[in-house]
């Protein structure tokens, strides 16, 4: 059984962040501890349920142990016992599973960047329907999108895109598409019908809200130019577009999307700030890093992580061998939740039991 003193910890916090938000005593720290206490609050409904079912449970086995009880009383206790004890177990893992080291990032909203890679323009066509494919699952996920730059390629594909995901747990859910995606198909360009593999390489990266990470406006430098189309043409004649470059680390971020340089600028600050969280949490976290790389993967770019075959209709997955014959389903988005969902189980069940084997 879980240690009930952690039980407790858990609760008694979440009941004292409730009692200072509702004392209207927080303050600066209002929007911290509201995050912290959506965090904290499916944890303690699960440790309610689990614990409403121990006391069932120690009932129904004191009826079933006291021989002062008629028989037909205590087989029904007994009947009673076989439910409770599934009921309990499922719930004791559940319980379990909520309480796996979170990362903290978890909750956050996403940042992902597409890039073609190796195959030309159809890698900029595949690159391209990995872009809607995340647009249509985020949308069936109750998400906002946002495309916050795109460089198109001349047959209609596009050489890279950074898209805003905006909506609660998205960085959890997509995390795990980081990597190089493979696809095996006949190009559109291609004459004889030969199959041709192209790739495109997938990074996601946590939106880092204000409290998570503060940069100095000393460390940056701010180049504003006149935005430029395909063919590296003008598309308007002001300087509205901005690129970033934050001097430390050397990362240069560009923004040319929007109209306003104002509104390139709050882009490129926010593409900016997520880089710099996520290189900070590799720093502090490297344990983070190497655990779920022997799990479901590293999250590396150069990690080939999936294979969208198209001659034989299926996907595989290469992290957890799982291959499904659904391709249509799954780029066009629709079915791209059943491939996250295996990922999450399989890492949720590995954390677990490498968690089982410490406490061993």
């Amino acid at each position: 059984m879980i240690p009930e003193n952690k039980l407790v910890r858990l609760s008694d916090r979440f009941h004292a962040i409730e009692a200072e938000l509702a004392s209207g005593t927080a303050g600066t720290s209002f929007v911290k501890l509201s995050k912290e206490r959506a965090e904290l609050a499916p944890v303690v409904a699960v440790i309610e349920a689990y614990r409403s079912a121990v006391r069932e449970l120690e009932g129904a086995e004191a009826i079933v142990n006291d021989s002062a009880v008629d028989a037909e009383m205590r087989k029904l206790a007994e009947e009673e016992r076989a439910t409770l004890k599934e009921r309990f177990a499922t719930l004791e893992r559940g319980l379990q599973l909520q309480l796996l080291p979170k990362d903290a990032a978890d909750s956050s909203s996403a940042i992902v960047e597409i890039r073609a890679g190796t195959g030309g323009d159809e890698a900029a066509l595949f690159a391209d329907d990995l872009l809607r494919m995340y647009q249509r699952y985020a949308q069936l996920q109750g998400w906002k999108t946002e495309l916050m730059s795109i460089s198109q390629s001349d047959l209609g594909g596009i050489k890279d895109a950074v898209l805003e995901v905006e909506g609660r747990g998205a960085y959890a859910k997509l995390k795990f598409e980081s990597g190089v995606h493979r696809v095996q198909r006949v190009p559109v360009t291609e004459a004889s019908g030969r199959i041709h593999t192209s790739a495109a390489t997938v990074a996601v990266l946590p939106e880092a809200e204000d409290v998570d990470i503060e940069v100095n406006e000393k460390d940056l430098r701010i180049d504003v130019y006149r935005a430029q189309g395909a063919g590296g043409q003008h598309v308007n004649k002001t300087e509205s577009a901005v690129r970033i470059t934050h001097l430390p680390t050397g990362i240069a971020v560009a923004q040319q999307t929007e109209k306003s340089q104002h509104k390139n600028k709050a882009q490129a600050m926010k593409l900016l700030k997520a880089k710099l969280y996520e290189i900070e949490r590799e720093r502090l976290d490297s344990a983070r890093a190497s655990e779920r790389k022997s799990m479901v993967g590293s999250g590396d770019r150069s990690e080939r992580i999936r294979t969208y075959n198209f001659p034989q209709g299926r996907v595989t997955d290469h992290r957890i061998n799982l291959t499904l014959y659904k391709l249509d389903r799954i780029l066009a988005g629709d079915d791209l939740g059943e491939v996250i969902d295996a990922l999450i189980t399989e890492d949720q069940a590995s954390r677990l039991a490498a968690l089982e084997a410490d406490n061993a």
